[in-house]
């Protein structure tokens, strides 16, 4: 038999804060959340996300291995 009066508190909706805002409600054995990054702020999910190559790495790496992208071969 398991012993009693040893579990967490479950709480079937918990909020879950981001920056202040109400974002969602989940399950949890916390009595609130609070969170900095969730799908609805992340740039890979909103679709914001940018690659940035300061450094010309990908151009040095097509160099070096005589790569050349699809967009060149048409022309």
């Amino acid at each position: 038999m398991p012993k009693p009066n040893i579990h967490p508190k479950w709480n079937p909706k918990t909020p879950v804060y981001c920056d202040g805002e109400l974002v969602m409600t989940v399950g949890s054995t916390q009595s609130e959340l609070h969170i900095d990054v969730w799908s609805g702020n992340h740039p890979f999910y909103t679709g914001s996300q940018k690659i940035i190559d300061t450094e010309g790495r990908v151009e040095r790496f097509m160099r070096k291995y005589k790569i050349t992208s699809s967009s060149d071969e048409k022309q």
